[in-house]
């Protein structure tokens, strides 16, 4: 299995960072709160999230209850410094989206990223790409992973990629 998906590597006693700011937006670890918000934000903007973050997920609208699951995964794993799962708001609490700070292999190929120490993907919903807030969180993302994490060679698998 380590071939197939490399583990992240935090530092012992490492805890991942509960608020993270850049501008306007504030991420935060995602969790039963944000469950409402999450079912809305997919389900309105799957095309976009299938365009912009690329990959298999999601392919159809998602339920609450498949979706809750998901998102208790999603603190599990951040509590065991497995991943890292951000929900996305503007300061005003607006929703945005999420960001996703996972093992290299789980969503890419190691080969393709050999070097890398963490895959760095994230989606918006429509109102916050059209603000051009997809690529803050990217700039956002850039700094956070290697300023707020341990990793030093982060790689962006979305498919857009802004410039």
């Amino acid at each position: 299995m380590s071939d197939l998906v490399r583990p992240l590597r935090a530092p012992q006693g490492f805890v991942a960072p509960q608020r993270l700011e850049y501008g306007e937006l504030v991420a935060t670890p995602i969790d039963r709160h944000d469950l409402d918000d999450d079912v809305a934000g997919i389900n309105a903007n799957l095309d976009l999230i299938a365009s912009t973050r690329g990959g298999g997920w999601p392919t159809s609208p998602v339920t609450s209850d498949d979706n809750y699951v998901d998102i208790v995964w999603h603190e599990l794993e951040f509590r065991e410094n497995y991943s890292y799962t951000y929900a996305l708001r503007r300061r005003d609490g607006t929703y945005v989206g999420n960001a996703y700070l996972y093992p290299v292999g789980r969503r890419i190929p190691v080969c393709r990223h050999p070097d890398s120490d963490v895959d760095v993907s994230w989606w918006v919903t429509r109102a916050a790409y059209e603000a051009g807030l997809y690529a803050t969180v990217y700039r956002a993302l850039q700094r956070w992973a290697v300023s707020d994490f341990p990793f030093r060679r982060p790689v962006y698998s979305n498919d857009e990629i802004p410039t």
